[in-house]
């Protein structure tokens, strides 16, 4: 469905010298340096499958979203969606695609939602027939009734992402493209978005790529995620995998009446750890130990811990998707 073979995009940026003599001389004699945002990137997405596309700010994901919807053209290399390139077949290609923006919205902010469809409907041809049956499904998923006859500017923050997600669906796309769907929601809220995708991606097998720093999104939605830093594919492969190739470290609880209990343990000292394998934190009579597996198995850790000190309690969890690639940022991937 989605191949993308070397792609790259550079930018050229203007460089000024300081103070106002660099202002006048840059207005006159402007120079400028190239900036690579996106270095020879592939990957390919089959149909009806949902990648998370993750990487920190300014690492150039949303720069490669728009080469996939055609916004911005590749300084080379090529990118083609369902047989379609998104720059050169513009026209039929977006009638293929949905694209959702976080913090933007594609509605009319004064139009009753309703209203709001309606243009749409007829911006992508879409016949009366399809129409009806469209909106009887997009309301049935995302509960769309309560509010449909609302003005969009009084349409709470939830209600607006439902109302844009239907309105990126209203024209059967074969790829929706979800930039941050759940920023800035609540916990409630972004569940319900979350089954939505899912119910839309299984009942259609509609194919998703959704960009986020909420990490919950792509556990919940994906099993493979593409992650990118500084312009490079750095990681490409299942959630799963990429636990058990770098989830290493491992959470131990556990409650004792122990005073001091941290110091009385003194884990760093015995095992020889360093603050970047090793951090205890201590609250009233619970102690939470994140420690580095590969360097201290967990068998060793638990023996230890219920040989020093009395415990009343204890638990073993492996690492979460957002600690692994905290670590994976900090320290590069191998």
């Amino acid at each position: 469905m989605i191949h993308v073979e070397n792609l790259r995009k550079e930018f050229k940026k203007t460089v000024k010298d300081p103070g106002l003599k660099g202002s006048l001389k840059s207005l006159f004699k402007p120079k400028s340096e190239k900036v690579v945002a996106v270095d020879n990137i592939s990957f390919k997405v089959a149909e009806g499958e949902i990648l998370g596309f993750i990487g920190p700010n300014g690492a150039g994901k949303s720069t490669v979203i728009k080469m996939l919807t055609g916004i911005l053209t590749p300084t080379s290399g090529s990118c083609t969606i369902n047989g379609k390139n998104p720059t050169q077949n513009r026209k039929s290609y977006v009638k293929e695609i949905g694209v959702v923006f976080g913090q933007r919205t594609q509605l009319w902010w004064d139009l009753p939602l309703r209203e709001t469809y309606g243009v749409l409907k007829e911006i992508y041809e879409v016949p009366e027939d399809s129409y009806k049956k469209r909106m009887a499904f997009l309301n049935e998923v995302l509960e769309l009734d309560d509010f449909i006859s609302s003005p969009v500017r009084t349409l709470s923050l939830g209600q607006r992402m439902r109302a844009d997600i239907a309105a990126s669906l209203l024209h059967s796309p074969k790829v929706l493209f979800l930039d941050e769907p759940t920023i800035g929601l609540d916990v409630v809220v972004k569940d319900n978005i979350r089954k939505a995708i899912e119910h839309i991606n299984e009942q259609e097998k509609t194919t998703v790529i959704l960009t986020t720093h909420d990490l919950a999104d792509i556990e919940q939605l994906s099993k493979r995620m593409v992650m990118i830093d500084k312009g490079t594919k750095v990681f490409d492969g299942s959630i799963a995998g990429l636990k058990s190739k770098y989830g290493q470290i491992r959470e131990l609880y556990f409650e004792t009446d122990v005073k001091n209990a941290a110091e009385v343990l003194g884990y760093a000292e015995h095992f020889s750890l360093s603050s970047d394998d090793l951090s205890v934190e201590p609250e009233g009579n619970s102690v939470k130990v994140r420690f580095n597996s590969s360097i201290v198995p967990v068998s060793d850790m638990l023996s230890y811990t219920l040989n020093k000190i009395n415990v009343s309690d204890i638990n073993v969890k492996g690492a979460d998707i957002e600690e692994i690639i905290r670590r994976l940022y900090e320290q590069g991937v191998d």
